[in-house]
């Protein structure tokens, strides 16, 4: 095989491969041979299976192995001679005009930027701390008996925490919102449900008790005819609910799948949780206290265009994901998520670079802490961990998590880092 390299760009690199057909062929020849000494087709005996028939069924198959691994041994070669460091994964495609007799391929990818000296030590981290207390898992009941409460219907007017199911139109400018008929809907007063000027309106009525009340709509407001203006709401309360919160006893207690039923247990669990989403959420303040820094400190390295496109699409698709799952479409071009993406890759090459640099590895015992604790989560945890180990993109999105949690870790304690105590409400709101 015949390599020859080019660099086309500051970050952008290219390898062509050429390689004989007959090579190709004699390999592709030997693998169909091997496979008809044992292949077992229908109306032929073991062995005795035809060239042809064999060529028909296994032939492209081979071939692309074949192709695939001679490519993959070629490119790893090359990168190893030229001691590139790839940034993202490589377009490799063939060249059709390529010299008869020969096969040629031709792979485009691009390379790491030279960060030069990266000293972490210069870095100014905030390091967050909090600790579960009493009162976290005093909320945390009172949230759960919340979500158990029941709804008992009330003939008085409408407080704060009621329960009002309503219908509502809207009028501004002359123009009627919807044009015609009403919107149906239901929120508890006081929660946000709904916007805060409707959810005020609602204050008083009994059911069946009509009003209408001029509210001011927020210029970001989505519903363009209502954004930065004044509309007239009609709203009617259908029906008026006072919430009903179940006692903390043992049958409140089991249904959360505490089986005594005892309240110690019970607040044993809750803690347990709650640690494991505390740890989670310091590690994301982490990561973003650090990746700040990193960015500032490295925002004049340029990054390789196309990984930073690759990831601008990357993040539409995500958005674009969870708007669709609230009934919302959103515009999917790159545009806007460009310099996003841009913080995201150079914070990923970075802490690969480090990685590298100061051979960290990835440290099992962590990597089992971490799949337990995912695990702990479920009805079922030995499955859990049974469906990772045996999931090689599972395993491997869960490793690729944990080494980088790592590495923040590694550059957080070697950093200028100051200590800021939150409490435990704090530290999880994002």
């Amino acid at each position: 095989m015949q390599v020859s390299v080019e660099t086309i760009g500051n970050h952008e690199r290219r390898i062509t491969f050429r390689l004989p057909a007959d090579s190709v062929d004699n390999q592709v020849g030997g693998r169909l041979r091997e496979i008809a000494r044992s292949a077992r087709i229908k109306g032929f005996r073991p062995g005795k299976v035809p060239a042809k028939v064999i060529e028909q069924r296994y032939g492209q198959q081979v071939r692309a192995e074949v192709l695939d691994g001679l490519l993959r041994d070629g490119f790893d070669n090359a990168v190893r001679n030229e001691s590139f460091r790839i940034a993202g994964n490589p377009q490799i495609v063939p060249n059709n005009e390529a010299a008869e007799g020969e096969l040629e391929y031709v792979a485009t990818f691009e390379v790491v930027p030279d960060f030069g000296d990266i000293d972490v030590a210069k870095l100014e981290v905030v390091r967050n701390t909090a600790e579960v207390e009493d009162a976290d898992i005093d909320r945390m009941i009172e949230n759960l008996r919340l979500q158990r409460r029941e709804w008992i219907p009330v003939e008085r007017a409408a407080k704060e925490g009621d329960l009002v199911e309503l219908e509502m139109w809207s009028e501004i400018d002359g123009e009627r919102l919807p044009a015609e008929g009403v919107e149906k809907g239901s929120t508890v007063i006081g929660s946000g449900m709904m916007f805060a000027g409707v959810e005020a309106a609602l204050l008083g009525l009994s059911k069946g008790d009509e009003k209408t009340a001029a509210v001011d709509f927020p210029a970001d407001w989505p519903v363009p005819q209502l954004a930065g203006k004044t509309a007239q709401m009609h709203v009617k309360a259908l029906n008026v609910a006072e919430a009903k919160l179940p006692e903390v006893d043992q049958a409140f207690i089991r249904s959360f799948g505490v089986k005594s039923g005892e309240s110690e247990r019970f607040r044993s669990d809750i803690r347990t949780n709650l640690e494991r989403e505390l740890k989670g959420a310091l590690m994301n303040r982490l990561r973003r206290e650090v990746g700040e820094q990193l960015v500032a400190a490295y925002a004049h390295i340029e990054m390789p265009p196309r990984l930073v496109e690759n990831e601008a699409r990357a993040m539409v698709a995500n958005a674009a994901q969870q708007a669709a799952q609230q009934g919302q479409r959103i515009d999917q071009a790159p545009g806007p998520y460009m310099e996003a993406a841009r913080k995201r890759v150079l914070v990923g090459l970075l802490v690969g670079e480090i990685a590298r640099r100061n051979d960290l590895r990835l440290e099992p015992k962590r990597l089992n802490e971490t799949l337990r604790l995912i695990a702990s989560t479920y009805e079922e945890p030995d499955q859990v961990v049974e469906l990772y180990r045996n999931d090689q993109q599972l395993m491997g999105s869960l490793q690729a998590r944990v080494m980088e949690e790592q590495v923040i870790d590694w550059i957080a304690e070697r950093a200028h880092h100051t200590e800021q105590a939150l409490s435990f409400s704090d530290a999880i709101r994002q």
